[in-house]
């Protein structure tokens, strides 16, 4: 397994979730076990040796990968959740995506100032997304904050957005918007 070949793998499902969006469905790349645990080693080996003790996923699809970082790392899973689906006290932060606003939470107890904390997704376009989560996860006081994804959507420059606002972030691959 390669990393181009996993990218070969990921599927475009065009106009979703609204005209002119070319989606990236990963679905196609998590659905084979040697895919799955290729992705879970090599984003496991880039924060082997960080301290790590919390792996927080975004809702939806950052639930996937989160969870087995978590374990691999020997850390705990939080989970970042769209609006009302906490059932504890929560803060929150509201953002604007690529189609349309949305607002994500976080309980207000699931991190500590001891925590060194690598906030994970899927995919990372033009980076609304994880600076919100980046933000949920800085109120809460933690150590440390790393960020991931699996795929980087080029020309969108996420990345560089992120780094704007002092966060470093790694991606497994990149994609072009296009490809």
């Amino acid at each position: 397994m390669t990393i181009e070949q996993l990218k070969q793998d990921v599927r475009n499902v065009p106009d979703f979730p609204k005209k002119g969006i070319q989606f990236k469905d990963i679905t196609t790349i998590i659905d084979k076990p040697e895919d799955l645990r290729f992705m879970i080693d090599r984003l496991t080996e880039m924060y082997r040796d960080k301290g790590i003790t919390k792996v927080v996923g975004i809702e939806s699809r950052g639930f996937i990968m989160a969870p087995a970082l978590a374990v691999n790392l020997g850390a705990g899973f939080v989970p970042i959740r769209k609006h009302g689906k906490l059932p504890y006290e929560t803060i929150e932060v509201s953002y604007e995506k690529e189609y349309g606003l949305d607002t994500i939470q976080i309980h207000k107890d699931a991190l500590s100032p001891d925590d060194i904390v690598l906030i994970h997704d899927d995919i990372l376009a033009t980076g609304g997304s994880m600076l919100a989560a980046v933000e949920l996860v800085r109120k809460l006081g933690v150590k440390h904050i790393y960020v991931n994804c699996l795929i980087e959507l080029i020309g969108l420059n996420g990345q560089q957005f992120l780094a704007k606002h002092g966060i470093e972030t790694e991606c497994l691959m990149g994609i072009e918007v296009d490809e």
